[in-house]
Parts: C-alpha cells; structure tokens; sequence
C-alpha cells in the first residue's frame, strides 16, 4: 500500500484528500503544520509528501521543504499553493519539489500528477539486482542472465555505478535498458538523490526543450509561468533519457551544452543555469547511422558515448530464456498471490526456438498471459499465443508436426549421436510424409536447419554457411528462397 502524507492548516483539504484517495491502494496522513509533518516522517516513510506552501504557523512550506529534502532527497513533493505565478512556487521547484499544484484543484490533474509522483517513488527506490544465478527471490525488478553476453553486461554496470561517467545504452526494444540505467543508478553513489526518466520519442519535439530545461513566463504562447524543467529538479541525481535518437537537432545542441559545461539556459531566457546531473542515455537507433546522414550530432554522440553497454538481443542469448521463464514465473506467483506454476519441457522447448522480435518484454507477456488463459498449473504449449506453435515451422509441415517437433528442430543442442539420432529423425520426417500429401519433407527441413544456424551464430552468414556446409552465396540464396531474411533481421 502506497502512503501519502498531506501537510495542510486546512481541515477542509485534509477532508478533500481522504475522500479523493484514502482507499485500499492508497493510505491517507496528514498533518496541520511542518513541524508536525517533520516527525510523522520516520513513522509513516510515505511513498509522496503533498504540502502547501503557506501555513498559519510554525515553518512555511518551503522551510519544511528544505528539511525534507535533507532527511530524503528521492521523496518526491508535491507543494500546493493559491499564488502559482509568484516566485514562491518557482523557488519550490528550485528547492527540489516534483511539482506544485494551484488551489483550487483540478482533481484530474491532481490525481494524475500523484499517479506519476508515486512512480517515480518506485523507479527511485526498486533496487534492480543482477541475477545471474537467481538465487534470491527477493527482488521485485532484475536482469537475469547467465550468458556470457549478459555477464560482460553485469561487469560493466559494476565498473560504471562507481562513476559519474555519462553512459550510452544500445540495444533492440525490449531488451531491458532502463533496467540497466536503473541499476547503475541503485549501484552508484547518486543512489540517495533523485531519478527522472524520460521517453524522448513520447514527448512532441516542441515541448521536449521545455520539459527538459524549462521556460520562462511567455517564452511561447501558454508559457504562463515560469517552468522548472527536469535537469533542475534532477540537480544532484541522475537522468535518464531513453530514445535519444529521436532529439531533434535544435534540442541536441543545447543538451550538448549541458554536458560540455554543466550549464543552460530556460526556454525564453538569457540567464545561465548551473546544475550538477548524472546522464544515462539510451537507444534502438544505430546513431553511427543517423550520423552519417545529419540527424544526429557527431559531438554529442562523443559526448554520450564515454562508457557503452550493448545489449543482446533475447535470440542472441537463448540460454538465458529457461532462467528468465523461471524468473517470470516467480514474479507472477508473488505479484498476484498465487501458487507458483510450471512449464511443460515441450512448451520451454518452443520458447527456446522462438526468435522473439519484442526481446525479454515479449517474453514476459506471453508468460504472463499463458498463465492467465492456461487451465492447469503448468504451462503447455496450447497456452501460448496463436500461431505461436507453428510459426517457426514451414507451413507445409502437418499439424502432428507443429505439435510435437523432432529435438533437433525444436532446439540447438548438440546431438551425441549424430548417425541415430539423425536416422531416427529421418525415418519419423518419412511417417509424417506418409500420413499427409502436403509435406515436401527436403525443404521443410532445410528451412528449418538455415534458420537454427543463423540463431546458432547470431546472424553471422559466414559462420552459418560453415556450420551448414556450404557457400555463403548458397547461404544467401537459401535465406531468399525460404523468405526468412525479414524474420531473423538479417541485412
């Protein structure tokens, strides 16, 4: 249950509040007076502080604003106040507030306001662990793996928390880079200050300036007030800009002044202003590319690129999957208090071969909705997704094939046995073959044995073709003929 604590003089916003939000996700305190806020806060750790600026008596908001921030820097305050164009709530923003509200309420906003405040409270304070080995369950967030790849990922998060360096995070969508920003934050020695993400591509590029820098009053139409932006409420922490690739080219020069000097100016304003962030940076672009064709600064891809953590790709790391399921599992069972359930070594088996395009976040919500629609406590593999089953598989296979695949198709794995196990395959390809007219038996496993090689060498077409025992240009041609360049996202 998320606590708020309210520090108002009034009782008729104190009643306001416990209608607005006392409920059994959201427990209501409140306080008359500063000092009175200042000793409920070891007693109640509140997840959001909401205080007015002006009180009758004892310390004024900003007072018990300044004593806050010095006992917890990452709890988030929100200040209320009937003068929001005066420099009163400006200084609150200045001082470290998440934001200030004008009385009377917009009760839509408000709520929506508490809403983003008590996620940034989660964002701040979830320690996300590196798992390699799962051994505790204790965590609520983590990056599991034990790979080679993502281990030389854990190393690097440990080399960099230790640092003020800036770090760029690469990796396709999905494959967990605020996690990792988180972790560097949770690590590093900016752990007690404040954490602020932002989706770069989630914001219009006319108001990204603004949202990260601020404003002055009338600096554009609706500039009403003054606008403290991000890096000055992020002073002394840690920012994170996800999808930096899509800054437009006026932003990305005044963010690279940030950097070279620690400085910038508010939209609309001539002043410089001096803060003190740490800038994780994050994207699914190639920026080499947008460099090469004018899109992005070649000086600020220098600026961000100090220390570099490339993430795999899920397909890249498939021995990784049988831990993240395993993972899944247990965060499921614990998050909606239910018995802990299992995976049909068949149905793992189709994950492990599946090339999954959405990465570990497209992995998590097929567990997660297999275990809503399965009817058993074990995953199998008519719980998955539809099409899910057979779309690694050539279309002109039988449905007795889609259902249950010979090992070596469904899997990587090195056989013992090759004559066997090969022979035994074969004879079980010739059942199927004659039980349906339908299945061309050569290039349904051909198709198959070119897209287990790519998996099995991570796209590299040289190594494939030897692994395969043939050219590259017969490689190539395979891969035209059978229509998977698109889904291996080999170029």
């Amino acid at each position: 249950m998320e606590k708020l604590l309210l520090i108002d003089d009034e009782a008729d916003v104190q009643y306001s509040f416990r209608r607005l939000f006392n409920s059994s996700e959201i427990e209501i305190h409140s306080a008359s007076s500063g000092e009175e806020g200042l000793r409920l806060l070891p007693k109640v750790k509140p997840s959001l502080v909401l205080m007015d600026i002006r009180m009758g008596t004892g310390m004024n908001g900003l007072e018990t604003l300044r004593r806050l921030r010095q006992t917890d820097a990452r709890l988030p305050v929100i200040m209320m106040t009937a003068y929001g164009t005066t420099q009163t709530a400006i200084e609150a923003m200045k001082l470290g507030a998440y934001d200030y509200l004008l009385k009377p309420f917009d009760v839509p906003k408000l709520k929506q306001l508490v809403t983003d405040a008590l996620k940034a409270t989660r964002a701040m304070r979830q320690t996300v662990a590196c798992q390699p080995l799962l051994e505790s369950e204790d965590y609520d967030l983590g990056i599991v793996g034990r790979s080679p790849a993502m281990q030389e990922v854990f190393k690097l998060i440990g080399q960099t928390a230790a640092t003020d360096a800036t770090v760029l995070i690469t990796g396709e969508s999905g494959t967990g880079k605020e996690l990792v920003a988180r972790a560097i934050y949770t690590h590093g020695r900016r752990a007690e200050q404040p954490f602020l993400a932002i989706n770069c591509a989630a914001i219009p590029e006319n108001l990204l300036e603004s949202e990260l820098f601020g404003h002055e009053k009338g600096a554009f139409t609706g500039a009403t007030s003054q606008r403290i932006g991000k890096f000055e409420q992020c002073n002394g922490g840690t920012l994170f800009l996800d999808e930096i690739g899509d800054m437009s080219p006026p932003t990305q020069t005044k963010f690279l002044r940030v950097l070279q000097n620690g400085a910038f100016e508010r939209v609309g304003g001539n002043q410089p202003v001096k803060v003190d962030v740490r800038v994780i940076a994050a994207t699914n672009k190639p920026l080499e590319e947008a460099m090469a064709a004018k899109s992005f600064r070649e000086d600020l891809f220098y600026r961000l690129n100090v220390i570099r953590i490339e993430l795999p790709a899920l397909r890249q790391r498939r021995e990784d999957i049988r831990l993240l399921v395993d993972y899944f599992l247990r965060k499921f069972a614990r998050s909606q208090a239910r018995p802990l359930s299992s995976i049909d070594p068949e149905t793992l088996a189709l994950l492990e071969s599946h090339h999954w395009p959405g990465n570990v976040r497209e992995l998590e919500n097929v567990i997660q909705r297999s275990l809503v629609v399965g009817k058993s406590a074990t995953i199998m593999p008519a719980d998955l997704p539809a099409g899910f089953v057979t779309e690694r598989i050539s279309p002109v296979l039988p449905s007795t094939f889609a259902q249950r695949p010979p090992p070596v198709l469904a899997t990587s794995e090195a056989v013992k046995e090759p004559a066997g196990d090969v022979a035994s395959m074969a004879r079980t390809l010739f059942t199927w073959a004659r039980a349906s007219s339908k299945l061309k038996v050569l290039p349904a496993v051909e198709r198959e044995l070119v897209i287990c090689a790519l998996a099995e060498t991570q796209g590299n077409q040289v190594q494939a073709a030897k692994l395969l025992g043939i050219t590259r240009a017969t490689l190539r041609k395979r891969i035209e003929k059978f229509g998977i360049q698109r889904e291996l996202s080999i170029h």
